[in-house]
């Protein structure tokens, strides 16, 4: 179907932009470890061995006073990228210039970062780690319910031994509404600009709390998950985005991208991880 441009004889052009969240998942993640030169990154999950008796007197057991020897195992865990994800599009020089410059492709590139790209990465990585959480509940979260079931969640993790430092709390906006109403919580909302600008609204318990758009989360019944950045591993290999002014067969200016990425939950992290779906009533 021919593209429908808006010509206007007296346009200023402004552009009424739609709006758009920044990315909200670069604060949960990790880019720990180099995909340079490789499509496949392997880490190994190294076994230890049980604690025994020492055996002080006596005749040598047949092993050693120590114990029996064990061999330890290495169990290769292999992060693959599978995400090479494109855009491209073309603006014509005469539609950019009787649209008063409105199709503009560096306004337009920014908008395709911001309304596509940002939120396909940040949906991909939330649901990559609420599918590899290494824990969840499952009940209907109210304004009575709201703060024990974060509490369950933050026990969670203390029995995991994750870290308390740099654990948050991802919430959408309907369940950071449960917080405010619920009469057990104290928020502190003093938050700085940089945590401000990475989408946290408030602190809870020590954690961040991340207030996310549900649009960015495809996990039916999403309801809030604790996570540690240690857990998921998200590299961006390749983001390459570039305009090309004339190009054989157009007259305009062809702009094309390219987003190389992926998310991996590591094994031994899952437990960092800790992920709430809110049933209906």
């Amino acid at each position: 179907m021919p593209q429908t441009i808006d010509y206007a004889t007296k346009y200023n052009g402004f552009v009424d932009e739609r709006f758009k969240e920044s990315a909200k998942s670069n604060g949960v993640v990790n880019q720990n470890f180099d995909w340079t030169g490789a499509k496949t990154v392997a880490v190994y999950d190294i076994s230890t061995s049980a604690m025994n008796d020492y055996a002080r007197v006596g005749a040598i057991p047949s092993a050693s006073r120590y114990g029996t020897i064990e061999d330890l195992n290495a169990i290769k865990q292999e992060m693959t990228l599978t995400k090479d994800r494109s855009f491209t599009f073309v603006i014509d020089k005469m539609q950019a210039d009787e649209t008063a410059n409105a199709l503009n492709a560096g306004t337009a590139l920014a908008r395709q970062l911001r309304e596509k790209v940002i939120p396909e990465i940040d949906k991909y990585r939330f649901d990559k780690m609420a599918t590899l959480a290494g824990d969840s509940a499952t009940s209907v979260i109210s304004k009575t319910t709201i703060y024990n079931d974060i509490l369950a969640g933050t026990e969670a993790l203390d029995d995991a031994e994750v870290p308390v430092d740099g654990r948050q709390l991802i919430v959408t906006p309907a369940i950071f509404k449960l917080m405010k109403e619920s009469s057990d919580i104290i928020m502190e909302t003093e938050i700085g600009m940089e945590a401000r600008e990475r989408g946290v609204v408030a602190m809870i318990d020590g954690m961040e709390v991340l207030k996310v758009p549900s649009s960015r989360f495809g996990t039916a019944n999403f309801g809030f998950m604790i996570a540690h950045p240690v857990a998921t591993v998200a590299p961006v290999k390749l983001a390459e985005y570039r305009t090309h002014q004339d190009p054989p067969g157009v007259s305009g200016t062809l702009v094309e991208g390219r987003i190389y990425y992926d998310a991996f939950v590591l094994n031994n992290k899952a437990d960092a991880i800790y992920v709430h779906i809110n049933t209906t009533p």
